[in-house]
């Protein structure tokens, strides 16, 4: 009886190991990222703006920069070059209210919203991936570095971020900007210059995370064990130690993400940003000029900013999910 009893443990012991599902570590955060709602929906949010703002534009039968001739009859009036409806004789107003031609409307130069509001957002999110990928390139490096050497390299290094968390970013732009209408940059080449300076700006945060990290680690066994096979220091750098940090670095890019987006908005909403003709969302809500735009057109400014709030609270809820979902602490 006891022997069948032991039997029968055994079977369903075997039976139940090997239903089990062994999952990799990789496989486990991607099991705690979606198990969060608000980092689900974050992704959600993500890939239906950059449908809209990449795949958006190829529909769309309006140019970016399009903008409709004052009708030399009535002087009110836009023609509109569309081929939809040229042969009907129609005629576009100045700033027209949302119609099936133009589902969001025009602005005071007869351009269309929907359009705009596309071309704006690639604008808006290139800006802020490209600036993400430059302080990320400049951070883990010189964190590495820091984190790495220790002594007084990794002084020399702490003071260099110290001075750049102490530079006023605001005015900083602002001189910069007049710099550039001084010269009489282009507003294409203006895009590139402000990526960059915002990329350089902003690595300080990123270098004293990973340089905290790499302090701790570069004590451990496995380093160690890389120093006695005599490998090159930026080999151990950068194969054995950035790796370990690489969780903390994604959740930085994705937090910072967000950011960047909302400070290039503020930038181009103080018109020291992206510039005509070029569209982001922030020179788009910059069109609020006076009272009569803010209440009786909110279909010109309303909906880029809508778009920045849900793209920045998107990155943020992905933000979180990571940082939740790299966490073993976590049991969800």
């Amino acid at each position: 009886m006891i022997d069948t009893i032991q039997q029968q443990n055994e079977l369903e012991l075997e039976e139940f190991e090997q239903n089990q599902v062994i999952l990799s570590p990789g496989q486990l955060v991607l099991k705690r990222f979606f198990r969060n709602k608000l980092a689900t929906i974050g992704i959600v949010i993500i890939a239906a703006m950059l449908l809209f703002c990449f795949i958006g534009p190829l529909l769309s039968p309006y140019g970016e920069y399009e903008i409709f001739y004052i009708n030399k009859d009535t002087k009110e009036e836009i023609s509109m070059h569309d081929s939809r409806i040229s042969e009907q004789g129609v005629t576009v107003h100045i700033r027209a209210p949302i119609s099936s031609s133009h589902w969001l409307g025009t602005d005071a130069d007869g351009r269309d919203v929907l359009t705009r509001l596309m071309y704006g957002g690639r604008v808006s999110l290139t800006v802020g991936l490209v600036v993400v990928l430059v302080e990320l390139i400049i951070g883990v490096t010189l964190g590495g570095i820091a984190g790495y050497y220790g002594g007084k390299i990794d002084m020399i290094i702490m003071r260099l971020v110290e001075i750049f968390y102490s530079i006023p970013f605001i005015p900083v732009m602002l001189i910069i900007s007049a710099v550039m209408v001084g010269y009489g940059i282009s507003p294409r080449y203006k895009i590139y210059i402000i990526m960059l300076v915002m990329g350089v700006l902003y690595w300080a945060g990123v270098a004293r995370m990973v340089r905290g990290q790499l302090l701790s680690l570069r004590e451990m066994e496995f380093m160690q064990a890389a120093e006695a096979t005599g490998i090159r220091t930026s080999r151990k750098i950068f194969k054995h130690l950035v790796p370990n940090v690489m969780p903390i670095i994604i959740i930085i890019a994705t937090m910072d993400l967000g950011g960047i987006i909302l400070t290039e908005s503020t930038l181009s909403f103080l018109g020291v940003g992206i510039a005509f003709p070029y569209a982001s969302w922030g020179n788009m809500v910059n069109a609020v000029t006076n009272s009569i735009i803010l209440k009786s057109f909110p279909n010109i400014w309303v909906p880029p900013g809508i778009c920045i709030l849900l793209t920045v609270l998107a990155f943020n809820f992905i933000g979180d999910g990571l940082r939740d979902a790299y966490d073993p602490k976590m049991k969800r």
